[in-house]
């Protein structure tokens, strides 16, 4: 049995106009569009202004302004925009549908489930849930366990029985100091690079990576993207924002390539601004936080300026640029307990491909930095980063951090890790250099992917813009630290 669908009678009255005032030459624009489009479904889509059709109307359809005004007159009896009225009457409908068609079988968990959801999506709830988890698997597991326990052994590791064993048969190798400095001693391959992927990057991203995959297979991400669209529609941004950005924690070219879901070119805009300025990658958030993990105020201003900086950035942009209003619709599944092997299933992929991706890289950054000493611009270039250095009331040697994460943000991050351990970065520099770095230049992927979505020439503006955003905010925190005497 086959049922008309009815819109409320506003919407059905301006349907019956429109098909009136559609003219023979309608089939023109059924051609346009497909051709076994009714005339009911013309107006349908006029009135939710479909932009294909309504251009092609307005070329075509000699009675243009009277559907137009059918339009506005039809609008103004709801406050809700037409599109989403029509879409919520047809959600309606197919769940009366369903509710027809499908047995229901009683589930035990089903009012569990249900009061568990509202718990997740709730805002009164739902934050401070997330934050317990946030504190739980990110500060305690990741920083702690992470970053603390893995990487310190294997650190020690690498600079007391790995690294002198591997300086030792470079030199036994290879007579030649150049090619030793290459391969081992301070800046090689295997006891710089090798040491950053193996003993710094590896344990956390392979604890974040694990407590990603038990919040996904648990069906809590969703619902936490659910939560921050409420964030998102305060600064002036479209739930569509949430995938790209959720994304981009993970990877930064991910989330470049997930801006394609944005209709809105100017909110496509903001979003790519966002991912390539505010938003850390998975790797370079998870060395951060293990890192900041040890001095809980660094992180504790860390989080507040990360946010301020992202809410400013994205309220103040969204008023400046013109956009449209699009909207978001999201399947939230059921929350279940996670499945062991499909959580480690989960993990392993991500570490394999995250190591397969970024071992490349530094043993290219490697190999630059090598270059780069021999020629005389490495030293030339931290000489020319040493007055924004004094600037920002950061050690010199700082300035081979930001270098390093010219080329990968995870190289950076480990390289500072390097710094505070040393003893070289502390206290007050250790947040001043984490807010900054979080906000200096993405990655080479992640530029790649915004030059083939955006084009060369705004990327570069884009680049140059965050280069100088980043050196700002930081000098701007450091003296804003110093008067408060928080570190």
């Amino acid at each position: 049995m086959s049922t008309l669908l009815r819109y409320p009678t506003a919407i059905e009255e301006g349907i019956t106009k429109i098909e009136c005032l559609l003219t023979t030459d309608a089939n023109v624009i059924k051609a346009a569009i497909q051709p076994l489009v009714s005339r009911r479904s013309l107006a349908l889509l006029l009135l939710q202004q479909d932009p294909l059709l309504w251009d092609k109307v307005r070329q075509t359809e000699p009675q243009y302004e009277a559907i137009e005004m059918v339009v506005e007159s039809v609008q103004s009896q709801f406050s809700d925009p037409l599109v989403l009225v029509i879409a919520k009457t047809r959600h309606q409908a197919a769940k009366k549908i369903e509710e027809l068609s499908l047995v229901k079988i009683p589930k035990r968990a089903t009012e569990s489930e249900e009061f568990f959801h509202r718990l997740t999506v709730n805002p009164i709830t739902g934050f401070p849930l997330l934050f317990l988890i946030i504190y739980l698997g990110i500060y305690q597991f990741v920083g702690g366990f992470g970053s603390e326990v893995l990487v310190d052994n294997l650190n020690l590791l690498f600079t007391e029985q790995i690294n002198p064993l591997i300086n030792f048969i470079a030199a036994q190798l290879f007579p030649w100091p150049i090619i030793q400095n290459l391969i081992a001693n301070e800046q090689g391959i295997l006891t710089l690079g090798m040491r950053y992927v193996i003993a710094i990057i590896f344990p956390i991203t392979t604890t974040f990576f694990l407590v990603f995959s038990l919040l996904e297979d648990s069906g809590y991400l969703p619902r936490v993207s659910l939560l921050i669209e409420h964030f998102f529609k305060l600064i002036g941004l479209s739930g569509r924002s949430v995938i790209p950005l959720i994304l981009g924690l993970s990877c930064g070219s991910m989330g470049a390539s997930g801006t394609s879901t944005i209709n809105d070119k100017s909110e496509r805009f903001i979003v790519s601004l966002l991912l390539v300025l505010v938003i850390p990658c998975s790797a370079q958030l998870g060395i951060i936080i293990g890192l900041l993990s040890q001095n809980p105020t660094a992180l504790i201003i860390w989080i507040i300026c990360i946010a301020l900086i992202l809410g400013s950035l994205g309220k103040v942009t969204a008023k400046a640029l013109p956009r449209s209003l699009s909207y978001f619709y999201m399947e939230i599944p059921p929350l279940r307990l996670p499945h062991f092997d499909s959580i480690i299933t989960k993990t392993y992929s991500r570490v394999r491909w995250y190591l397969g991706e970024v071992i490349p890289w530094f043993i290219l950054a490697s190999i630059l930095i090598w270059i780069g000493n021999i020629t005389g611009l490495l030293p030339l270039f931290i000489k020319g980063l040493e007055p924004i250095m004094i600037k920002l009331d950061l050690p010199t040697e700082a300035a081979t951090m930001f270098i390093y994460g010219l080329l990968r943000r995870d190289y950076g991050a480990a390289g500072m890790f390097d710094l505070h351990h040393s003893g070289v970065l502390m206290g007050r520099q250790l947040g001043v250099a984490a807010v900054t770095l979080t906000l200096f230049m993405p990655c080479v992927s992640q530029v790649q992917f915004t030059v083939q979505k955006r084009g060369l020439k705004k990327t570069i503006a884009l680049m140059i813009l965050v280069i100088m955003f980043a050196f700002s905010m930081g000098y701007g925190l450091n003296k804003i630290l110093l008067i408060l005497e928080l570190i």
